[in-house]
């Protein structure tokens, strides 16, 4: 049933898109389901028929996302096959698409903060220090986000879900951030800036051992971690961290280039044991025994 008396029936984007392929928008009533239509009941179809074949599947699983949406696609042309003929017999009644594609992302504008952080659709995504200050274009698709600076993309980033979400990436801010150590006690988006345990192990001991120093000390280290190496980086603080030796950006940075210094997690010395403790332990029990 046609109803759009109202011009704001339908958002800009969706009217752009009706009008991308010259089709006439029609919406329904409220709480009259009925008038849902076909693309609506069949997702939900095909929702119910994913759940049985993943019920019949025995396990719901998959060993990444690449074999899970093989199944989709396996399922769906399943579901598919009987409408063969039918759509050959709709194709004939379609007209050609536009000569231009629509574009599948949505384009904005955002300017990069002094934190080095742009926000997109209420969620914040860091981008390089050397954008502060500077207008960025945005494009957003449905699993990632691009950010474009002077024609040319810069940064690829996952999209994030949902919203007042946060993806902050150390090795975007860490310049600023070596330069305004004081700034890290208090930083909003601390907890991002630990790309793994070891490296919030390393923080508490300097924590530990200089309170006064331990800040700039950490953002040492996490500077070595963008312009060498994370891993190295990693294996650094945990070989310190397992011979006990004070953790410092010196220390690791001393570790790091040299590679072969650092023994491999699985090089393990254990001690042979003194078997003379095992015959104490069997004399000592005799005479309990007598």
């Amino acid at each position: 049933m046609a109803n759009t008396r109202n011009p704001e029936d339908f958002t800009r984007r969706y009217q752009g898109l009706v009008d991308h392929y010259g089709l006439a928008a029609r919406k329904t009533q409220a709480g009259h389901a009925n008038e849902n239509g076909d693309v609506e009941q069949r997702h939900r179809r095909f929702k119910e028929a994913l759940d049985q074949a993943l019920m019949l599947r025995g396990s719901r699983d998959f060993p990444d996302r690449a074999a899970y949406e093989a199944f989709l696609n396996e399922l769906l042309g399943r579901l598919n096959a009987g409408r063969a003929v039918r759509f050959a017999e709709e194709l004939k009644l379609l007209r050609p698409l536009p000569a231009r594609r629509l574009d599948d992302c949505t384009r904005l504008v955002a300017l990069v903060d002094s934190g080095s952080l742009v926000r997109v659709d209420s969620n914040v995504y860091s981008v390089s220090s050397r954008l502060i200050g500077q207008r960025v274009q945005v494009r957003q698709y449905t699993e990632h986000v691009e950010v474009w600076y002077a024609g040319r993309r810069v940064e690829r980033l996952e999209r994030l879900r949902g919203r007042r979400k946060h993806r902050v990436d150390y090795w975007h801010i860490i310049d600023w951030l070596v330069r305004k150590p004081g700034a890290f006690a208090n930083y909003r988006y601390r907890d991002d800036l630990f790309p793994t345990s070891r490296f919030r192990t390393a923080y508490d001991a300097l924590h530990e051992t200089s309170l006064a120093r331990a800040d700039k000390q950490y953002l040492h280290i996490l500077e070595l971690a963008a312009r060498e190496s994370e891993s190295g980086v990693d294996d650094a603080i945990r070989h310190l961290l397992a011979t006990g030796e004070p953790i410092t950006a010196d220390a690791i940075k001393g570790l790091v280039p040299s590679g072969g210094q650092i023994p491999p997690p699985t090089d393990v010395q254990v001690p042979t044991p003194d078997l003379a403790a095992y015959d104490e332990l069997l004399s000592a029990a005799v005479e309990v025994s007598t």
